[in-house]
């Protein structure tokens, strides 16, 4: 199994791998904990002497044998050659990718959808994940050219949150369609736009777009408004994971 789990390992250290293969790799102890408190599916497990130098890694891998996880040992030198951080914590697993549906995503007017268009930075969209979880949102939606939520730098942003909140990729078409069925209100955040509607009763959905070109044209044909934070004079923009994250808590407070 060694040297297969390594290849494998390895393998998904690639975009295609994991999409053959519909695996993720999990890094670090916080991240493996919120895995294993989910209930993600674990295939694999390794880990190096370096887990068990504290209290929390020797309490992860008591959890991960109490649960029937087998945890391969390696060498630290070994797990550094597979690990993707700098600073390793001694432990990573491979897991089933979270897969939800958009039938999952079902938004209020105080649980709205976040819908990411673009938004290439897998650190951006993870912790997007991770605010979009926070603050009560229903569900995030990726249209294409979103980083994809296996990428393991966007598994580290969401500090697990990937494992509890809905993440969906979809097409355009897909998403309108999706919003008239349930009558869902599509606002595009915009520098300078009105703030937060109050009191709606409709379920919302909030769209922010790419770090450089901001939300395509062809949204704007049939999104039902548009949202902004008021800047101080000479505030050109917000980083996108700090703007949804502001929008979404005018949006989702009483």
């Amino acid at each position: 199994m060694g040297h297969s789990l390594h290849t494998l390992v390895r393998d998904l250290r690639l975009r295609r791998g994991r999409e053959r293969r519909g695996l993720a790799l999990v890094e670090g102890v916080r991240l493996v904990e919120e895995a294993l408190a989910a209930g993600a599916a674990i295939r694999h497990t390794l880990a190096s002497p370096a887990l068990e130098a504290t209290a929390r890694g020797r309490a992860l891998k008591a959890a991960l044998e109490r649960g029937g996880h087998r945890i391969e040992p390696v060498s630290e030198r070994v797990f550094d050659g597979l690990a993707g951080t700098e600073h390793t914590q001694g432990v990573l697993a491979v897991v089933e990718a979270p897969r939800w549906q958009l039938e999952n995503v079902r938004p209020g007017s105080r649980t709205p959808a976040l819908v990411l268009d673009g938004v290439q930075d897998p650190g951006n969209v993870g912790t997007l994940i991770r605010t979009a979880f926070a603050l009560g949102s229903a569900g995030v939606l990726a249209l294409p050219g979103t980083a994809e939520l296996t990428n393991p730098k966007t598994l580290r942003a969401t500090m697990g949150a990937c494992f509890r909140l809905p993440f969906v990729p979809l097409e355009e078409t897909a998403l309108r369609e999706w919003a008239r069925a349930l009558h869902v209100r599509v606002l595009l955040a915009e520098a300078g736009a009105a703030p937060a509607p109050r009191g709606s009763a409709a379920p919302l959905a909030l769209v922010v777009g790419n770090e450089g070109m901001g939300i395509r044209a062809s949204l704007e044909s049939w999104a039902d408004g548009r949202i902004g934070i008021p800047l101080r004079p000479g505030a050109e923009s917000l980083n996108v994971a700090v703007a949804a994250g502001i929008l979404l808590h005018e949006m989702t407070r009483d």
